[in-house]
């Protein structure tokens, strides 16, 4: 199913305008294929796979208009903007560190491409660049990273 990466991120991009943006969704839609709790097999991955990315494109798009449409006073008025309680706080501390610990069981350059595409917003080509390796095995690095973790993170979680 990897294959279809780049021609799903082409598909994306030209319904969304931004490059960046589409390789999120993919990145999304790989990770909702990759996590399906029932065992029942795919009868055609391809068409499953760009479904599951509209839905997201969908989804993306109504979340987006509910913000636009939010008065800043609800911002102002509800209360998880305020400051997570202590207990929410230890929560995402202890979940920061899973992350971390699952992110340590990586290679280097899987780790990296992770890191440098989620956290400094890199696309492919410039982590490629970066990195000194092929866009394809950025793309590969960064769905096996968000795969591992997602597992680990389960693992521990439960």
């Amino acid at each position: 199913m990897e294959h279809y990466y780049r021609e799903l991120v082409s598909f994306l991009s030209a319904r969304l305008g931004n490059r960046q943006a589409a390789e999120d969704v993919a990145h999304d839609a790989y990770l909702r294929v990759l996590e399906r709790t029932d065992a029942q097999r795919i009868e055609h991955p391809r068409a499953f796979l760009y479904r599951t990315a509209l839905n997201l494109v969908v989804d993306r798009h109504r979340r987006h208009q509910v913000r636009q449409a939010e008065p800043l006073e609800v911002l102002d008025t509800d209360e998880r903007w305020h400051g997570p309680g202590l207990s929410h706080s230890m929560q995402m501390d202890q979940r920061l560190e899973l992350m971390q610990r699952a992110l340590d069981e990586l290679s280097k350059p899987c780790r990296d491409s992770f890191l440098l595409r989620k956290l400094e917003g890199l696309s492919h080509p410039q982590i490629a660049e970066r990195l000194g390796i092929s866009r394809s095995l950025v793309e590969k690095h960064i769905v096996n990273a968000m795969k591992h973790c997602r597992v680990r993170m389960r693992e521990w979680e439960s």
